[in-house]
């Protein structure tokens, strides 16, 4: 493919900057691979070699302040990083949470001594947060949030359940979103709260979740049973609400989106380099507008996608509101890179469900993203209040 439309310019970032960035990552990931990624997951380990490439390269902290160990640039970088590492078949959902959703939350809202002591680490990579916020429960409405944090003597005692939370086993720290007991006097709803918690910490049980889906970082659920942490580990005020927490929203659907684009380069990538080798009837099978339209029509949806994730991200890193522009990319990504595996696997036949081939192992994962961070339906009905201006349906 042309690489100026598998890699494209992305919006305020100069063009040798990027390419070198890009370049960078590629050699990066080069020894490692989809073959690596999927044998991690088999193996029920984590993709800890690539991860401390990553961090060594400094490409972990590309968005963290300079003065905090990190590049200093921005998520329209980290977005770049969490797509070519996709693109080269390992697509780690950690680059969308821990030096995105907690990193970006610690930066605007961690106090001085949190800041200097998660974020060098962080942007090394030799620590990696969690970001615990979805309950059994509560599902897409943060509102119904029933995890509670009771104020005592030197900090907080929690107690609740939070479910599909990843890298629980894989973490330095878990970022939970709890309430407090001080209810909103405007909504008259508790205020969400925001606490950094040791995974070891005593009353934390982790037990794993069976998943359909082939990677090496996987799901838990947590039940809190009276833990306690510090009150130097309370991040924003206590019940400061939606502020803080949106913070990191963003990010983790812009991460996402420029993982979806990675994983439909990658997808593109193999079936263009199929569709023109293999050879039926005498010609390239890629020579049949059967094979090739759903091809072209999978890459047009890549354009479009990266396209909508690099603006979203210019407008996080310029202060501005991307909430909607974060939301479109998302979703767009998701059709994107469905499109693109499916046109992949058709495209290689049989093969394209063999093992070996790096393909039908992606199914499930790229599945996952109709449905989180943020479903398919949530993200309309956002764009459908935001952006039209209908009447709240939920």
């Amino acid at each position: 493919m042309e690489d100026g439309m598998s890699s494209p310019l992305a919006i305020g970032i100069d063009p040798e900057e990027e390419r070198l960035l890009r370049e960078t990552v590629r050699s990066v990931c080069s020894p490692y691979g989809h073959q690596y990624f999927e044998r991690k997951a088999r193996e029920r380990g984590h993709p800890r070699e690539l991860w401390s490439a990553l961090g060594d390269a400094g490409l972990l902290g590309v968005a963290i302040p300079e003065d905090l160990g990190g590049g200093g640039t921005g998520i329209s970088q980290l977005a770049i990083v969490t797509e070519e590492v996709a693109a080269s078949g390992t697509p780690l959902m950690l680059l969308a949470l821990s030096p995105a959703v907690c990193a970006a939350t610690l930066t605007a809202f961690g106090t001085p001594a949190q800041k200097q002591e998660w974020l060098p680490t962080l942007a090394s990579g030799e620590a990696v947060m969690a970001f615990a916020i979805t309950e059994p429960d509560a599902g897409s409405n943060s509102h119904n949030i029933r995890t509670t944090a009771t104020k005592v003597d030197g900090g907080w005692r929690i107690s609740g359940s939070k479910t599909y939370i990843s890298h629980v086993d894989n973490a330095q720290a878990i970022l939970v979103v709890a309430k407090v007991e001080a209810a909103d006097s405007a909504t008259g709803r508790e205020g969400l709260s925001l606490f950094i918690v040791d995974p070891q910490s005593d009353g934390l049980e982790t037990h794993d979740i069976s998943v359909e889906i082939v990677s090496p970082e996987r799901q838990f659920t947590l039940f809190f049973d009276d833990v306690f942490t510090s009150e130097g580990n309370v991040v924003g005020e206590p019940g400061a609400g939606l502020e803080p927490l949106f913070a990191g929203l963003n990010p983790e659907r812009i991460g996402s989106a420029a993982l979806l684009n990675g994983l439909a380069r990658y997808a593109l990538d193999k079936a263009t380099t199929y569709a023109n080798e293999r050879n039926v009837w005498g010609v390239p099978i890629g020579t049949y507008q059967a094979l090739a339209h759903p091809l072209a029509r999978a890459q047009v949806l890549l354009d479009a996608s990266q396209a909508l994730t690099e603006k979203a991200a210019a407008l996080y890193d310029a202060g501005l509101d991307a909430s909607s522009a974060s939301n479109s990319a998302k979703f767009l990504a998701s059709e994107a890179a469905s499109s693109a595996l499916d046109a992949a696997i058709q495209t290689h036949g049989g093969n394209g469900m063999a093992t070996e081939y790096g393909l039908g192992t992606l199914l499930g994962l790229v599945r996952l993203f109709r449905i989180a961070p943020v479903s398919t339906e949530m993200v309309l009905n956002h764009i459908a209040r935001k952006r039209l201006g209908l009447p709240k349906s939920y």
